[in-house]
């Protein structure tokens, strides 16, 4: 209120002509400076279609219609985008016993429509048979308190310099938004409530609304664009949402263990291999069981060791070797660990034991270890250990033994016995190391597995060291409850030892029908899914706990793209490589043979060159 207008009002409380003098106190009051007039834009003006405030103009628009289903994540490409903008979601609750009675009421109108198209022989309608269909599902739903029914309001108010700039969002938004079926309008005549409406003022002034129930309006919600990543870590991959980095050091969870499940061909070799490249330049060593062959040229790029274990391979590994105890660590619960673990692997290789078989075999074994002078208070350091033939001497020597000595010939002198019954011979000393046992049988790859396992699990007790062991196809250790237990041990006792365990499998059925594959799943801080096939989807979904939408997109990503969980949060991410990283890592065919090729013409062009260079000599 200005002086004039003060001097008006104390002529209207006179009710004369003679004006009253104005205070001092009063004209000071005018001059005070209060917070709205530094906030407030110096000139406002309202158009049909825009606001002008200030220097900025501005233009609201509200959304007047969705299509039939809506997607996680359709609303995050607005989020995210670049530009400045307000948006306002205004959300109103339903009574469901009284949107039930409405329901009825339109239910029978359609079903009365449909019953008149039939009497008068007319083709049936599509749009009223789904219409009839989706207003009984979401009956059913609402009666049940599965869903509930909202009121929702959405705007946008966009802003820019001039109108051309606003046109020009406005086109960008348009496009996004009607790719989803998903249409705008803008508020004409009502710009003014607009704003207002968009303002954090929680007014809905608008009140341009449309009625979604639960599913379709948690879709809504703009919280999909949050960071998964810690301070410091390596680079799994690009969230898809907004752009920004998933990193992570695995080795500053609560556990180290990860599980990746992608069908063949969705890249989950790819960016295992790219985590083990990247993890060794933070110091950690990578261990590797590789049943395709996949891991070679990493383990020859980078320095590592690759050890192929065939039956007639000349590497070779004891089951019977034992580690030396830690300085907290008791020599005879070594030993005893140790023969149970034994135990479990002759269950694997004899096919089964009954109770009395397992009894056998479990005192052969320790008679074993005693022909060797071994027992608890043996130094394990300067031990020779015994070799499957041995044991195989005590146990021809027990009672009850025959069918146990029988079906253990093949390992100690048939076809099989060049694999086992020989000492150790491979050294780990390298910061990588691979064994591949793509060329065993598939009937004893259990047991290569589980014996290259429990080898490197008594290397990783030795000594105390950063290290990460990836199984690749982990299926094959789930089909037995041994293998999938000796498995799953290492999972829960890893974190002692510093020890990392990574499972890659793609037959989630075998992985997760198994209650070791389950366990290992709740012990494992990380946990990425990549393209799925439609067969095991709905077990992938069950187990996770996922959406329609995020079941959807599983089965619609592309190589290298999927979900990654870390705790309780989960975001959509990209696995992206550098040109030379793709180089060294790559699973493509044609990419290796392109690779192998250049390398030829490569050393072809070499020798050429040298051998110019001798005959000028």
């Amino acid at each position: 209120m200005g002086i004039f207008d003060l001097l008006k009002k104390n002529k209207d409380k006179q009710g004369t002509d003679r004006a009253m003098p104005v205070l001092p106190a009063e004209i000071y009051q005018q001059g005070v400076l209060e917070l709205q007039d530094v906030i407030a834009p110096s000139a406002l003006q309202i158009t049909s279609k825009s606001l002008s405030l200030g220097e900025k103009m501005a233009r609201t628009f509200f959304v007047i219609s969705y299509p039939r289903f809506l997607t996680t994540g359709w609303f995050s490409p607005i989020i995210n985008l670049d530009k400045m903008f307000d948006i306002a979601i205004h959300i109103h609750p339903l009574d469901t016993t009284t949107v039930l009675r409405k329901f009825q009421k339109r239910v029978a109108e359609i079903e009365s429509q449909i019953s008149i198209r039939e009497d008068k022989g007319l083709v049936r309608d599509p749009k009223l048979d789904t219409a009839y269909a989706d207003l009984e599902y979401l009956r059913d739903r609402l009666q049940q308190a599965q869903e509930k029914l909202f009121e929702a309001g959405l705007y946008i108010t966009i802003y820019g310099d001039t109108r051309e700039e606003i046109d020009k969002i406005e086109t960008e938004i348009r496009s996004i938004l009607e790719a989803r079926l998903v249409y705008l309008k803008p508020a004409l005549f009502q710009q003014e409530q607009g704003l207002k409406s968009v303002l954090p003022l929680a007014n809905d002034e608008l009140g341009v609304r449309n009625k979604l129930n639960s599913d379709p309006l948690s879709s809504l919600f703009p919280f999909v664009s949050f960071d998964l990543t810690s301070d410091r870590g390596i680079l799994y991959g690009i969230n898809r949402h907004n752009s920004s980095l998933v990193l992570f050091d695995r080795f500053s969870l609560e556990n180290y263990n990860s599980v990746v499940f992608a069908k063949s061909g969705a890249g989950k070799s790819y960016m295992m291999k790219l985590e083990i490249l990247r993890s060794l330049m933070f110091d950690a060593d990578v261990i590797i069981i590789d049943p395709e062959r996949e891991y070679e040229y990493l383990a020859e790029t980078t320095g590592g060791r690759y050890f192929n274990i065939t039956l007639s391979s000349e590497h070779h590994i004891n089951p019977f070797d034992l580690p030396i105890p830690r300085e907290d660590e008791n020599p005879a619960d070594v030993l005893r660990s140790n023969i149970i673990t034994l135990v479990g692997l002759f269950r694997i290789m004899l096919g089964g034991l009954s109770p009395e078989e397992d009894s056998i075999i479990d005192k052969a074994i320790t008679e074993t270890y005693a022909l060797k002078d071994i027992s608890p208070d043996s130094n394990f350091a300067n031990i020779e250990p015994p070799i499957l033939s041995d044991f195989h001497l005590v146990l021809s020597g027990m009672e009850g033994s025959e069918s146990l000595v029988q079906r253990l010939t093949k390992y100690t002198e048939g076809t099989w016995s060049g694999f086992l019954n020989q000492a150790t011979n491979v050294s780990m000393n390298k910061k990588l190391v691979v064994f591949s046992v793509r060329d065993m049988e598939d009937e004893l790859k259990p047991v290569a597995m589980y014996i290259i396992t429990h080898h490197i699990w008594n290397i990783v007790r030795k000594e105390l060291k950063k290290r990460l062991l990836v199984i690749d196809e982990a299926w094959w250790m789930m089909k037995s409850d041994d293998t999938a237990s000796f498995l799953f041990g290492i999972a829960k006792r890893g974190r002692k030892y510093f020890l990392g365990l990574a499972t890659i499998t793609q037959d989630v059925a075998d992985f997760l029908s198994s209650k070791y594959g389950k366990a290992m799943l709740t012990n494992s801080s990380i946990q990425i899914l990549l393209r799925q096939s439609p067969t095991s989807i709905d077990l992938i979904q069950d187990t996770f706990k996922l959406s329609d939408e995020e079941k959807y997109l599983l089965l619609e990503s592309a190589v290298g793209e999927g979900i990654f969980f870390a705790g309780l949060k989960h975001v959509a991410i990209k696995v992206i490589a550098s040109y030379t990283e793709d180089q060294i890592i790559t699973s493509d065919p044609s990419q290796i043979l392109a690779i192998k090729k250049a390398k030829k013409e490569l050393s072809e062009e070499s020798m050429s060159e040298s051998s110019l260079d001798s005959i000028e000599l």
